[in-house]
């Protein structure tokens, strides 16, 4: 039986984006109304990924398809997919600021989960506003009312870039003075705000993670503040000689990828009782330039690190948190990291020492 909350909330989108309403409240009247009444959760989630080409929406598909089935999970973006990622289970073009194709692969693939992965990144929103406010809070607007209108669990994540030079930086707690200063975490702020009204007011079913920095070996960089703690480790292999563009002293948090795909898993499986936040931080570990290159050197000790600190992303991340505080996560659904830094070294140079053998190219 459909919950009086999942009812309000149909009937909150529709009201929202000013449908047609019948004399039961919900758009199209009775007949509606009645389907309604009859609806229940699957126990097995149809996934939707958006911006399913980024760092995060491919190993994070691999992980739902082994525990729900290929066909479960649907990736999309408005890129087109390499072979691998295309033969590998359903893949769809879906732009986020077209409303009613997004709307129309959520109604005929069946869709329960969203995850919605498109976003423009610090850096490069810095770099183009416009783009990254439209794609950032226009294309959230959109996901958020399809999420109301077809009773879809939403995960929207939020990333250390929501906070800003006045929140407490070491550690920074789920809930404290927030106001970033990029058009990335003002964003990311807004979905969060967003996402917990329309919790509190109509029941939609919200859950956002705060990100660290994401270290992978199975995806290149797209514009992150945090992106030098993937590059140094390409570097290691081939040149010997990284330019970091952050200070020696610069620490962030920071996640293995596997990490956080599991903890999204995790998140998104846990028994809404058991939440008492809408939006967690999430940590691993937390690190300087000079601490991974320190822990890389143990395995290559040629490599050598020199900085010169651009002053964009310098100020990004002398505004951002040097370490998190997720203790609530931890107490309400049992969020624990696996990877250590010496952990995280060992794997992501062990995958590019691999990924270069696979192509026949050396390593340094």
């Amino acid at each position: 039986m459909l919950s009086a909350v999942r009812l309000r909330s149909a009937a909150a989108a529709a009201a929202l984006r000013g449908g047609r309403r019948g004399s039961a409240g919900l758009p199209g009247g009775s007949q509606q109304h009645a389907a309604a009444l009859s609806w229940s959760p699957p126990e097995i989630p149809r996934v939707l990924i958006t911006g399913g080409l980024g760092q995060l929406g491919v190993g994070l598909a691999q992980m739902l398809r082994k525990h729900y089935g290929v066909d479960n999970v649907i990736l999309s973006d408005i890129k087109k997919p390499s072979p691998e990622v295309f033969n590998s289970g359903p893949f769809v073009y879906a732009d986020v600021l077209d409303y009613k194709n997004m709307k129309e692969l959520v109604v005929n693939n069946r869709i329960t989960w969203l995850i919605h992965y498109s976003a423009m990144l610090s850096a490069v929103g810095e770099v183009n506003v416009p783009l990254a406010r439209k794609i950032n809070i226009t294309g959230l607007h959109n996901v958020l009312d399809l999420a109301l209108e077809n009773c879809l669990r939403l995960f929207v994540p939020s990333t250390i870039g929501a906070f800003g030079p006045s929140s407490p930086r070491d550690p920074t707690p789920d809930l404290c003075v927030q106001r970033p200063r990029t058009i990335y975490g003002v964003s990311k702020v807004h979905g969060e705000l967003m996402g917990e009204y329309l919790h509190h007011k109509y029941g939609l079913d919200f859950r956002c993670l705060r990100y660290p920095g994401i270290v992978s070996a199975d995806t290149q960089p797209r514009g992150g503040t945090t992106d030098y703690a993937v590059q140094i480790f390409h570097a290691a292999l081939t040149t010997g000689h990284f330019e970091c563009y952050l200070r020696p002293d610069t620490r962030l948090p920071m996640m293995h990828i596997s990490d956080c795909h599991r903890a999204t898993l995790e998140f998104m499986q846990a028994p809404d009782r058991q939440l008492s936040l809408r939006t967690y931080n999430i940590a691993a570990v937390s690190f300087t330039p000079e601490e991974v290159a320190e822990e890389i050197r143990k395995h290559l000790p040629h490599l050598r690190v020199t900085y010169n600190p651009d002053l964009a992303r310098q100020t990004i991340a002398d505004n951002w948190p040097m370490r998190f505080d997720d203790s609530n996560a931890r107490r309400d659904w049992g969020w624990r990291p696996a990877y250590s830094l010496p952990d995280l070294v060992v794997d992501v140079l062990g995958a590019l020492r691999e990924q270069r053998a696979k192509a026949g190219l050396p390593c340094s």
